[in-house]
């Protein structure tokens, strides 16, 4: 005859049932507090509109605030290794750009992150596009002409960037290898001072983003060479970009949201419904078109393929450019 459970099975089952619920609930009912979305830049840029857009179309979807935080510094390095030393929760998240893959191998003396083991993706939120823009007084008006005056006139044009090792550098450098010219690379502080130069013809060209190039390009203060992204910009289809000219090139430009290493599966997947549903909202689309961006909303799966692969090009290119490590 089989034995009845004893008063005493039951309160063990009981308190195992109770430590096992626990450990189960933050997941369930996540979230239960705020999120806070970290953007390694400052407040302003393209990079923290997009992700303030998104954090607002989040706190829908989740019922919860979502914080945007600008920690700037050393080129995004400074606020990456802050979300990537948080809290695996999912309450503190980091809106992310090519830089994420870029700086830890220009810095690679530093101990920093691992820009591929030390976070989860969740989704890209948008691509955008930055441009080669040229000074009105550069013997060029498209790029085919300004690829045949370098060529004609090696290390004669320089270009300003947002500093050495940032995603404009490197983008030009990509462009520069492919199409075989030498054009002088002027490092800045940030994109600001070097706009500020190629108004004024202080620099010949530049490669910045393409929503802060709108209105100069409008009232011809500056040319449009080309976008180096894989298509033309929806917002600006007049503009070719520069795969048109040099077969095979293309450099999108993208952000992207991680979560620190470690993070529950099923909370990254809370997460990544509620951003793709955000981001297929109208509201957002029309925002993210006046910015000169597009919605992407991927899959997190598809999203750590982008940064393998981008972590591959970037190598490449920092090694054939000489961009020295600090």
């Amino acid at each position: 005859m089989k034995a009845l459970p004893t008063r005493r099975t039951f309160i063990a089952a009981a308190l195992l049932t109770g430590l096992a619920f626990p450990l189960l609930a933050p997941a369930q009912d996540f979230p239960t507090k705020s999120i806070k979305i970290i953007v390694p830049l400052s407040a302003g840029g393209t990079g923290d509109t997009l992700a303030r857009t998104v954090a607002d179309g989040l706190s829908r979807e989740l019922g919860q605030a979502v914080i945007v935080e600008n920690k700037p510094g050393a080129g995004g390095l400074v606020g990456t290794e802050i979300a990537a030393n948080a809290p695996a929760d999912g309450y503190t998240l980091v809106a992310v750009s090519p830089s994420h893959v870029i700086n830890p191998m220009i810095h690679a003396s530093k101990k920093t992150y691992d820009p591929l083991k030390g976070f989860e993706p969740i989704t890209v939120m948008a691509n955008t596009h930055q441009m080669i823009v040229a000074h009105p007084s550069v013997p060029a008006k498209n790029l085919k002409e300004l690829i045949d005056y370098a060529k004609k006139n090696p290390g004669k044009l320089n270009y300003g960037s947002a500093g050495l090792g940032s995603a404009t550098h490197l983008n030009m450098e990509l462009f520069l290898s492919m199409a075989g010219i030498q054009i002088v690379h002027v490092p800045y502080k940030g994109s600001t001072q070097a706009r500020q130069d190629v108004l004024s013809g202080q620099v010949q060209l530049a490669l910045d983003g393409l929503l802060p190039m709108q209105p100069l390009l409008k009232d011809g203060r500056l040319i449009a060479m080309g976008l180096t992204s894989s298509k033309r910009a929806q917002s600006n289809p007049e503009i070719p970009i520069i795969g048109e000219v040099v077969p095979g090139y293309a450099s999108d430009t993208w952000y992207g949201l991680l979560a620190p290493a470690g993070t529950p599966k099923d909370v990254i997947a809370k997460l990544h419904a509620a951003a793709a549903k955000a981001l297929n909202s109208p509201a957002v689309k029309d925002r993210f078109h006046k910015l000169g961006a597009e919605t992407v909303g991927n899959t997190p799966e598809e999203f750590g393929k982008l940064l393998e692969s981008e972590q591959k090009t970037w190598a490449k290119v920092i090694k054939d450019s000489g961009v020295t490590t600090k």
